[in-house]
């Protein structure tokens, strides 16, 4: 019944998905170049003096009333092979910019920057976004859910920054090889973002409201094009890389290995808007490790995607469900065991629809036992009204060869293991109210057919107010070994509610209260869980934030566990234990060289006991090259017996330095005490052309008493972006 009623609401809000696009009056002609552009930074080519210029921007923050006190011009051109774009950022107020430093990707809040939000397709749903903070540092991502930004999306494309007394001047030429868009479509979304320090004022060409963020492709203006945009031609691009490195297993007395191995990528774009990946032999040996965690919690913990091959266009794959509901989750590919191979077709087939479609094989490991594994995901998705969509999603994981002596039902060595989804997600055309509604069944050797999942959400948003409801329901067999479930066998009801208010004040921007509950239940309707909240949150002028809040937690066990994750000593199932928490955060302003965030909580704790923690990060920077950073937790638990007190500290010192915005050298260690042990990671990288990358990556892990290393890594590897 609740379903029904959460559909038919979701079909009648479908209506308000239907009117015009908000910031339609806001247009931008662009005309093709009159003359060759040169990517110097430098506002002289004759192409420039001639194209029509954006200005006159809002200011979204610290209020969305009125226009921006700080002047941004902007201009757009092209020719048969590049999208141009200039920005000439003019200063307000005297003095030196804010940066972090010339990494790539930057932090939006900690610098200032220009942003380019695209959506080439004109469905306020999916685009591109390429900026560069004001010391010359580029930014890249892939757009998706209307407004989200994935920045481990890379390509190629070349830019320039000068930087003026007055002023700072960004120019970039993007190649139309280096995005999808849909051909013959003489509109695109478009829409510029502003951030400066030094007033604290963000802003953009077309109007958003303060409660959104300015990437949100709902409000975006129009890019009105003389003539079609030019067919990208040919699209092919081979990325081969050659890898040499050793590892060493200190710990169990196991003799060096050494790994030299060659692979390749290739991208080939079917058409403007559809991409098909290829890899053989992939390696990832330069994706930055984890930050470790201190993990008190009694689920699987959740570590986000870093390797390329997986990122294109992976909201068709990765954000069916919610997140700790997801049927895919690549990480569950290849990290225990090597990929052979794999292939991915990705993108627009039209103005409606969006195909994903994934395969990957990976090989037997003889030292574990792990089976070779085939891996397949079909994904599809249709839009529905302006900016809401309902989609499909079929999974499956096949193992060969299992050994037979291998007990039957272990996981990871079922011969088969399938997921069926189907999901709407709603977004009005003003994004006011959004939401989702789900339902998946999974299928195994080990389930008699009852596995399933359905969930429902709903959210409004409007300036000051914002209040959401959520349900889930996951079976006690439903299995996603392929997904990131980490709880089975419950119902769960999510409501929130937030309310701000903007005083007129010089030192407080706005404030408010936060409520939310979380209460589970198990298949009998008992409740289990209660996990609510009060929250005041207090943002300043300055960019800083001040929360406190109290907490209310009751859990009745459903199975043993340690509350120390730690001991191996373990609480009775189906106990009950009840606490209060309070706790605050400070976040200083970005604007300093100096930075730092401090938390703290206490309060009760399993079986009558207390816990103390407490967080913090500092950091100085040398702007632009150097920046260093320590982060600290630490947790005292104190039980009865036999736990008694328990302390951990987790510890990250980490260096920045970024010699040049194609020279990069970071080093950082952890030491983690609740598992006993300290790694050290040192990766350079070497952007010697676009999207082309040398990376010398040097790992240790040690036992911190007694101080020995229990493995080393050595990786050296050359990729290189040929573009056919």
């Amino acid at each position: 019944m609740r379903i029904g009623l959460t559909f038919l609401v979701f079909i009648l809000l479908t209506s308000l998905c239907f009117a015009q696009k908000i910031n339609y009056s806001y247009q931008l002609e662009i005309k093709k170049a009159t003359s060759p552009i040169e990517i110097d930074g430098v506002l002289d080519e004759p192409a420039w003096l001639e194209a029509d210029v954006a200005k006159e921007f809002y200011m979204i923050l610290p209020m969305d009333t009125s226009y921006s006190q700080v002047e941004t011009e902007v201009r757009m051109t092209y020719d048969e092979e590049n999208l141009y774009i200039i920005v000439v950022n003019h200063h307000a107020v005297p003095g030196p910019y804010y940066v972090e430093s010339l990494r790539r990707d930057f932090a939006f809040g900690k610098n200032d920057n220009f942003l380019l939000f695209m959506d080439p397709f004109d469905d306020q749903t999916n685009g591109f976004s390429f900026g560069a903070n004001a010391a010359g540092a580029q930014w890249d991502g892939i757009m998706f859910e209307g407004g989200k930004v994935d920045l481990s999306w890379d390509n190629k494309w070349v830019s320039k920054v000068q930087n003026y007394d007055d002023k700072w001047v960004f120019e970039a030429a993007i190649p139309f090889k280096s995005i999808r868009y849909k051909n013959g479509i003489k509109e695109w979304g478009i829409n510029f973002s502003r951030l400066d320090l030094k007033t604290t004022e963000k802003s953009s060409w077309a109007p958003v409201p303060r409660q959104f963020p300015s990437a949100s492709l709902a409000y975006t203006g129009v890019l009105v094009w003389d003539d079609v945009p030019p067919r990208a031609g040919a699209n092919v691009s081979l990325i081969p890389y050659v890898m040499g490195g050793s590892v060493n297993d200190f710990e169990n007395n196991v003799e060096p290995s050494y790994q030299n191995r060659v692979g390749m990528d290739a991208k080939i774009a079917l058409s403007s808007s559809l991409n098909l990946d290829l890899t053989v032999n992939p390696d990832f040996s330069q994706v930055e490790v984890d930050r470790q965690l201190t993990n008190l919690d009694r689920f699987e913990l959740f570590f986000p995607e870093r390797r390329q091959f997986f990122l294109e266009n992976g909201d068709l794959f990765a954000n069916f469900g919610y997140e700790t509901i997801r049927p895919f989750f690549s990480r569950r590919i290849g990290l225990d065991a090597p990929i052979q191979f794999g292939a991915r077709l990705s993108g627009k087939i039209n103005r409606d629809w969006r195909i994903g479609a994934m395969n990957m094989q990976t090989a037997k490991v003889d030292e574990t036992g792990q089976p070779a594994q085939n891996y397949s995901v079909v994904s599809l998705q249709r839009r529905v009204g302006q900016r809401s969509n309902i989609g499909a999603i079929f999974i499956n994981r096949t193992a060969f060869d299992i050994d037979p002596n291998v007990e039957p039902g272990i996981v990871p060595h079922q011969q088969f293991n399938r997921n069926l989804g189907f999901e709407y997600n709603l977004a009005s055309s003003n994004n006011l109210w959004t939401g989702k509604a789900l339902y998946l069944k999974s299928f195994s050797p080990t389930e008699d057919g009852s596995g399933m999942v359905h969930a429902a959400n709903l959210r409004y948003s409007s300036g000051s107010l914002t209040w959401e409801w959520r349900h889930e329901y996951v079976s006690p067999d439903y299995t996603a070994e392929v997904g990131f479930v980490p709880r089975v066998g419950f119902y769960r009801i999510n409501p929130s509610f937030a309310y701000l208010f903007f005083p007129k004040s010089k030192k407080i921007l706005r404030h408010g209260p936060q409520v939310s509950t979380s209460l589970f239940y198990n298949m009998d309707l008992e409740q289990t869980d209660n996990i609510s909240m009060f929250a005041y949150t207090v943002r300043f002028r300055s960019q800083s934030d001040l929360t406190a809040w109290v907490g209310h937690d009751q859990i009745v066990l459903q199975d043993p566990f340690d509350p120390t994750n730690f001991s191996g000593d373990t609480l009775a199932a189906f106990t009950d234990h009840r606490w209060m928490t309070v706790g605050g955060e400070y976040v200083s302003k970005p604007q300093s060289l100096y930075t730092y965030s401090l938390s703290t909580q206490y309060g009760g704790y399993y079986a009558d006991g207390n816990r103390f923690n407490a967080m913090g990060e500092v950091g100085y920077r040398f702007q632009p090259y150097v920046g260093i950073n320590l982060s600290a937790n630490y947790n005292e638990i104190l039980l009865p017996e036999p736990w008694g007190r328990t302390r951990f500290w987790l510890v990250g010192p980490r260096l920045d330095l970024t010699f040049t915005n194609t020279l990069f050298l970071t080093a950082f260690a952890q030491y983690n005490e609740q598992i006993k042990n300290i790694n050290l990671n040192t990766r350079l990288q070497w952007r010697f052309k676009p999207a082309s990358d040398l990376f010398f990556v040097y790992t240790d892990n040690y036992l911190p008493a007694p101080f020995y290393v229990k493995n080393r890594s050595l990786a050296l590897k050359f990729t290189y972006w040929w573009t056919l």
